[in-house]
C-alpha cells in the first residue's frame, strides 16, 4: 500500500542541535538577569497615607475621595463622548449627508474649558477657537504681556490686539522681551530705548529646563556662551506686577499674550518654577487658557498665540504662522526668510559657499549636513526645514535694528501712554533692565546675522474674519453641479431608453451615430457593412470546419 502524504513537515531534529538552542536560550536568560541585577529593583513606593496625628484628618480624606470621584466622572464622560463620536463617524461613512457635531466642551479641574475636539489641528475650525480664547484672556486681564522675541521685537507685535486692548479702557500694557540671550547687548539696548518710550518694557530671559521637570539633566562640558539656562528679568518682573498690585489695591490678573514660539508658557514656567505649562520646540501648543496662581494677589493666564492674517508678507506668514494650524511649504517659507537675511552673514554662519538662489543654498546645505535622499541626491526640503526650524526657534542668534525715527502707532496719543505707565514703578524698573542686560552674555555682533523686519505683523481678533466657508460653499457647489449632471445624464438616458424601446435595432444603430457625418465616412462604414453581408452569404457548408 501506499503511503500517504504528510500534510505538514515534520518538526524533528537532531539532539545536538536541540541541545544547541537549549544552551543559548539559557545564556540569554542569565545574561538578562545580570543586567538586571545591576541596574537594582526599585520597589514601587506604597502611599503612607495621612497620619492619625495629623490635624483635620477626615476633612482631608473626604477631599481626596471628593477628587478621585470626581476624575473618575470625568473619565466617564470622556469615554461617553468618545462613543458618541464614534458613533457619529459610523453614520456619516453609511449616510455622507450627516454632518458631524462638535462635542461640547469637558470642565477640567485648572479653572478653565478644554474643547474635546477630535478634528485634526490642521483644519481651520480651531482657528476660531484660538481667537475665542485669546478674548477671554484680555476680558479677563488686568494687566497683559505682550511677549516679544528679542530679535524681531517690531514683528512680534500685533497692531490689533493692541488696539483692542487700548479700546478696553482699564487695562495696562506690557512688553516683555524675551530670548534676550540670542540678540547683542549693543541691539538689546537700542531696543529697550526705542520701546520704553511707548509702553513699559522688561529685559526677560526665561529658563530653558525647569526645576520640577522629575529628570536630572547633565551639564555639558562645552555649552555656547549665549545658550544659558538661567532666568534672568524675573526679579524686575516680579517687582514690576508687585508694586502695581499695590497700587491697585486688590487682586490682579495678568494675561499673557503673544505669537507663536515667542516663549510664553517657558515665561509662566519661569516665574512659577515649576513645570505647569507645556512647552516645547514645536509652534502653537497651547490651545486654551490656563490660569495659574503666582501668590495670594496674582494670578497669570496663558493663552494661545495671535493667528496670523494672511496679508502679512511671506516673511511674516513663516515666522510667525504656527505650524500645527496653518499648512506651509518649507521650501517657500525658508526662501523667504533667506530673503530677508545678510547673505554674507548667513555664508560665514552655515560654512557655505557664495550662493545666487536660494535652491543652490539648500543644495549646498543639505550636502554639508549629509542630507541625502535615495541616490545619493540631496534632500533640499530637509535643508529647508532644518534652516525654518532654526529661525523659529530658540537656537539661532539673528538681530534686527530699530527704526531711525520713533512713531508712535495711531492708536497710541500722550494720554494713552500716559495711562499705560501709570501705577508702574519705571525707575526701579530701568534698573532691573540695565543689570539683567549686563547678567546676560548675548552673542557677539560678528557671530550674529543681520535680518530686515517686514514691520508690525497683523492678526486676526475675530472669527468671522477668518475665511473658512469658501472651500465649504465651493465642495457644495462642485457637489450641486455633480447633482445636476447627473439628473441631467439620468433625464437623457430615460429619453433613450423610451426611444430604443420604440425602435428595431437596426434603428438604434442609425439614431446612435451622429447626423452630421462627412461622405467619407458613410462609405467607409457602408463597404464595411457589404464586407460583412459577403462573408456571411459566402459560408461554404461543404467543407468541415473544425
Amino acid at each position: 500500500m501506499k503511503r500517504p502524504k504528510l500534510k505538514k513537515a515534520s518538526k524533528r531534529m537532531t539532539c545536538h542541535k536541540r541541545y544547541k538552542i537549549q544552551k543559548k536560550v539559557r545564556e540569554h536568560h542569565r545574561k538578562l538577569r545580570k543586567e538586571a541585577k545591576k541596574r537594582g529593583h526599585k520597589k514601587p513606593r506604597k502611599d503612607p497615607g495621612v497620619p492619625n496625628s495629623a490635624p483635620f484628618k477626615e476633612a482631608l480624606l473626604r477631599e481626596a475621595e471628593l477628587r478621585k470621584q470626581r476624575i473618575e466622572e470625568l473619565k466617564q464622560q470622556q469615554k461617553l463622548d468618545r462613543q458618541k463620536e464614534q458613533e457619529k463617524k459610523r453614520k456619516l461613512e453609511t449616510n455622507p449627508g450627516v454632518k458631524l457635531s462638535k462635542v461640547e466642551p469637558v470642565k477640567e479641574e485648572f479653572g478653565h474649558c478644554k474643547t474635546k475636539n477630535k478634528a485634526i489641528s490642521g483644519k481651520p475650525s480651531s482657528k476660531k477657537s484660538y481667537c475665542q480664547e485669546l478674548k477671554k484672556v484680555i476680558e479677563a486681564s488686568d494687566v497683559v504681556l505682550e511677549v516679544l522675541d528679542a530679535r524681531d521685537p517690531l514683528g512680534c507685535r500685533c497692531p490689533q490686539v493692541e488696539e483692542a486692548i487700548v479700546q478696553h479702557g482699564q487695562k495696562r500694557l506690557v512688553l516683555v522681551l524675551n530670548k534676550s540671550d540670542l540678540v547683542p547687548k549693543e541691539n538689546l539696548e537700542n531696543w529697550v530705548n526705542y520701546l520704553k518710550k511707548e509702553l513699559p518694557t522688561v529685559v526677560f530671559k526665561a529658563a530653558t529646563n525647569p526645576r520640577d521637570k522629575g529628570r536630572i539633566t547633565k551639564v555639558k562640558k562645552k555649552a555656547a556662551p549665549f545658550k544659558s539656562k538661567v532666568c534672568f528679568g524675573k526679579e524686575g518682573l516680579w517687582k514690576l506686577l508687585g508694586g502695581f498690585q499695590e497700587t491697585y489695591g486688590k487682586a490682579i490678573q495678568v494675561g499673557v499674550i503673544g505669537f507663536p514660539n515667542v516663549g510664553k508658557s517657558s515665561i509662566i514656567n519661569s516665574l512659577k518654577q515649576e513645570w505647569i505649562c507645556n512647552v516645547g520646540v514645536s509652534m502653537g501648543l497651547t490651545r486654551s487658557m490656563q490660569v495659574v496662581p503666582l501668590d495670594k494677589h496674582i494670578t497669570i493666564i496663558d493663552s494661545p498665540c495671535f493667528i496670523v492674517s494672511p496679508l502679512n508678507s511671506s516673511t511674516a506668514l513663516a515666522l510667525r504662522s504656527p505650524a500645527s494650524i496653518e499648512v506651509i511649504k518649507p521650501m517657500e517659507a525658508a526662501s523667504a526668510i533667506l530673503s530677508q537675511a545678510d547673505t554674507r552673514q548667513v555664508v560665514l554662519k552655515y560654512t557655505v559657499p557664495d550662493f545666487k538662489n536660494s535652491l543652490e543654498f539648500f543644495t549646498t546645505l543639505a550636502q554639508r549636513r549629509g542630507l541625502h535622499q535615495k541616490g545619493g541626491t540631496p534632500n533640499v526640503e530637509g535643508a529647508a526645514k532644518l534652516l525654518w526650524s532654526e529661525w523659529t526657534g530658540a537656537s539661532l542668534g539673528y538681530y534686527c535694528h530699530p527704526p531711525t525715527f520713533w512713531t508712535p502707532p495711531p492708536y497710541f496719543n500722550e494720554t494713552i501712554m500716559a495711562d499705560m505707565k501709570c501705577g508702574f514703578n519705571l525707575e526701579e524698573l530701568e534698573k532691573n533692565n540695565a543689570h539683567s542686560i549686563k547678567a546676560i552674555r548675548g552673542p557677539f555682533l560678528a557671530n550674529s546675522i543681520l535680518f530686515h523686519s517686514s514691520g508690525l505683523t497683523s492678526g486676526i481678533i475675530e472669527g468671522k474674519d477668518i475665511h473658512e466657508v469658501v472651500p465649504k460653499q465651493k465642495e457644495k457647489e462642485e457637489e450641486e453641479n455633480k447633482e445636476d449632471m447627473n439628473s441631467d445624464q439620468e433625464i437623457v438616458n430615460n429619453e433613450i431608453d423610451e426611444k430604443s424601446s420604440d425602435m428595431s435595432p437596426a434603428e438604434e444603430t442609425w439614431e446612435v451615430l451622429p447626423e452630421e457625418s462627412t461622405a467619407g465616412e458613410q462609405s467607409t462604414r457602408s463597404f464595411v457593412l457589404d464586407k460583412v453581408i459577403q462573408e456571411d452569404d459566402a459560408y461554404d457548408f461543404s467543407t468541415d470546419y473544425v
